[in-house]
């Protein structure tokens, strides 16, 4: 787990299927000094000092259905397309595409929905909550999408980049959940892998970023935590020479770039950016 302040969803959904107990993480938020976010965990339901798990999955759903919205509003699965066409090896042969972390899916049934990249590319999302996966794969049957979504390690050889050389791993709003270390790691997976380019969009950590992500969130989100997290994302973003210095050492055989917005023409869509990463 990262130091410092922390997002409240990191602590209820482990991916070991272990209840939480209340009183345990309502201490650690207390030690890093985050009271308001110890409160709205004291007020979640529980049952014998444990979180109650069904109230918990039912909360999850809402609180990721609010950051589906966040990236419709962001216009995410148009502009990850835009970013992946550039990238696809070339030639016709097939090449998978897998969002890690893909929590609902919305970036990949986006896509799918859309068309917006060519037939041979293959959708997969993974993500290692279940109860996500399992939502996200009956949301594209209901919208007859063509995309499929895996529980699990992404980076577990096998289960979703192939071995072709020929994937290109994305990512939303996930870098920023690890520390340095953790991100070199991040990076030294995919190169183990050896697939063709990746590209990782997170929040360009600045003051305007902060505050826009407070305004956002108490306009457009309804649960607290939803609140409380979006206003932590942009707190705990990594400034660019993090990212840059992470990937080099866990991908040197990549030539990696964050694309930042104009520093003289922001745009408000520009608060969430990419570090891609292509293969030498």
């Amino acid at each position: 787990m990262r130091e410092g302040p922390l997002e409240i969803t990191d602590l209820l959904w482990s991916g070991s299927g272990v209840p939480v107990v209340r009183a345990d993480a309502v201490a650690l938020l207390r030690s890093r000094g985050q009271g308001r976010a110890a409160q709205i965990v004291e007020r979640l339901p529980a049952r014998d000092g444990l979180l109650d798990v069904a109230g918990v999955d039912a909360l999850g759903l809402r609180i990721h259905r609010e950051l589906q919205r966040l990236g419709e509003e962001l216009q995410l699965g148009r502009r990850v397309a835009s970013l992946v066409r550039s990238l696809l090896p070339p030639g016709d042969g097939p090449v998978r595409l897998v969002d890690v972390g893909c929590g609902l899916g919305h970036v990949l049934r986006s896509i799918a929905a859309h068309g917006d990249l060519p037939a041979r590319v293959e959708l997969v999302g993974v993500d290692l909550n279940p109860l996500l996966v399992d939502e996200a794969a009956r949301l594209a049957t209901v919208e007859g999408l063509r995309c499929r979504f895996v529980t699990g390690d992404a980076f577990e050889p096998g289960l979703a980049v192939d071995d072709g050389g020929r994937t290109i791993v994305v990512s939303s709003g996930l870098m920023h959940h690890l520390g340095p270390p953790e991100l070199s790691e991040f990076f030294a997976a995919q190169a183990r892998l050896e697939v063709a380019a990746f590209a990782h969009w997170d929040i360009a950590p600045c003051l305007w970023s902060t505050v826009g992500a407070w305004i956002f969130h108490q306009a457009r989100m309804r649960e607290p935590i939803s609140r409380h997290d979006g206003v932590m994302s942009a707190r705990r973003a990594h400034p660019a020479e993090t990212l840059l210095a992470a990937a080099g050492q866990g991908a040197p055989d990549y030539l990696v770039e964050v694309r930042e917005g104009s520093r003289w023409h922001p745009k408000a869509l520009d608060v969430l950016r990419p570090l891609v990463g292509v293969r030498r």
